[in-house]
Parts: structure tokens; C-alpha cells; sequence
């Protein structure tokens, strides 16, 4: 079921459909679940790849040295340190998150590794961001999109949010594209994560319903059309590894 699909008062949290107004609290209580293990959660999830699909997404996004980034559902700050070394002393990172616990992880994390200039950390809803108009070069969001409840508001804020010549960003689980990998991504996804996340992380729940978020995300299509739909100019998408993640641009003109 795709997001038109809905009714106006209700939303897909996995493969259920709940309340809109439950989705939040629904997908916090997952995060605030993994926010421990979230690193072995994209391991399972990826089988480990989700650190090169980082690097791919920040090394090809024309950020430069002193730009002001956001990076929302900014989890344990992977996609942010990464910005970091990109923008340099001059620039800076909010690093934006929904979910407390996660925020914590994060802030944590780039504590402990001595990186604290040129960071901010805010709780946040990506769907009512609390900035002025015109605030940031470039907007990022990975493996999140997907568990926001409203995403063209999402992706409007994300919009209202750029300067003028300022890109997004979006890295997501998205379609697969051959079809004969289907089968076992499915297997992997639905009887192998499950598994591994009650073995690992002692939450086979959290874990499955990550699995079924993926499928109920738009496909690469139907995302570069809501993003043309929130504003933005020249959208385009990149496939990776067969369009088990793709990586959305799109432009504030």
C-alpha cells in the first residue's frame, strides 16, 4: 500500500495500518529499543554495506568547507562525523533526531571520540523543523524517511529549510530491482532479521518491523515525485547495490 493509499487518519506502522496520531510513539518506542545496538541493527539489516552506502552518500554531496548542514534522523551521528570532516572547522553540524535516546547515543559517540566543535544536537520532529527559512546548504535524512508519519511534510520542511542552491539528500531502503534477488532479500529481511535481532539484540519485534517499514516506503519513482511535489528542482535517484538503498537529490532553485 503505497502512502496515497491511506485514509486520512490513519498511517502504516509495518504492516499494520494505526491511528496517525500513534505512529510517533509507535516508531519511538522501537528506536528508543535499538538506540543501544543500532550499529549491529544496520549490520544485520545490511549485512555490513551500510557503511560504504555512507561514505558513497556524504562523499557525493557537493557539501563544502564551511557549510551548515542538518542532518535529520541523525541516529549515532555516522552520516554527521563524516559531514564533519567535510566541512571542516569552519562549518557546522545539527545533528537532529525525534528520539531522545538516540540523540544521547549520538552526542555520547562524538564525545567520547574528542569531536564536540562544530556540533549541535537537537530533538526534533522532521515534519515541524524548528529553524528559520533559508538555513542550511545542504539537508540530509538516511534510513530515516521511512519512519516519519507525514513525509511530504517532511520533505517541505526539508525544502524551507535550504538556501537558494541548497541540495537534500535522502538515503533509504528502497526497491530491489532484479527480480531474481527478491526472493532471498525476502528471506533475509523477513525470516533471518527477525532472528537475528531476538539473538543479538534480545528484540525480534523491532527488528521485524524495521523489515516491513522498508517495504511500505515509496519506491525510487514514486519518492523523486513527492520530492518534485514538495518544491524541489533537478530530482534525481541513484540505485545502489541492486536498489536495496537509493540515494535522492533534490534542489532549492
Amino acid at each position: 500500500m503505497s502512502e496515497s493509499d491511506q485514509t486520512p487518519d490513519t498511517t502504516h506502522f509495518g504492516f499494520r495500518d494505526v491511528p496517525r496520531s500513534e505512529k510517533q510513539k509507535l516508531v519511538g518506542e522501537v528506536f528508543s529499543s535499538v538506540a543501544g545496538n543500532y550499529d549491529l541493527m544496520n549490520d544485520l539489516m545490511s549485512m555490513g554495506i551500510h557503511r560504504v552506502w555512507k561514505r558513497y552518500f556524504v562523499a557525493t554531496s557537493q557539501v563544502r568547507h564551511g557549510d551548515r548542514v542538518l542532518d535529520l534522523a541523525g541516529g549515532t551521528g555516522d552520516i554527521a562525523l563524516l559531514l564533519k570532516d567535510r566541512v571542516g572547522d569552519s562549518g557546522s553540524i545539527v545533528l537532529g533526531d525525534i528520539n531522545g535516546s538516540m540523540l544521547k547515543v549520538g552526542r555520547d559517540r562524538m564525545t567520547d571520540r574528542g569531536r564536540v566543535a562544530g556540533f549541535e544536537y537537537v530533538q526534533m520532529n522532521a515534519e515541524k523543523l524548528p529553524f528559520p527559512d533559508s538555513s542550511f546548504d545542504l539537508v540530509t535524512i538516511a534510513f530515516g524517511l521511512r519512519n516519519v508519519t507525514d513525509k511530504d511534510a517532511a520533505l517541505r520542511e526539508m525544502h524551507r529549510v535550504l538556501k537558494v542552491g541548497g541540495q537534500a539528500r535522502v538515503l533509504e531502503f528502497s526497491e530491489v530491482k532484479p527480480e531474481w534477488f527478491r526472493p532471498i532479500y525476502d528471506f533475509h529481511s523477513f525470516k533471518v532479521l527477525p532472528r537475528l535481532g531476538q539473538l543479538f539484540a534480545r528484540d525480534a519485534d523491532s527488528y521485524r518491523y524495521l523489515a516491513e517499514s522498508i517495504r511500505k516506503h515509496p519506491a525510487q519513482d514514486e519518492l523523486k515525485a513527492m520530492m518534485a511535489e514538495a518544491g524541489f528542482a533537478r530530482c534525481s535517484y541513484r540505485n545502489l547495490s541492486g536498489g536495496i538503498v537509493a540515494i535522492h537529490t533534490g534542489y532549492k532553485v
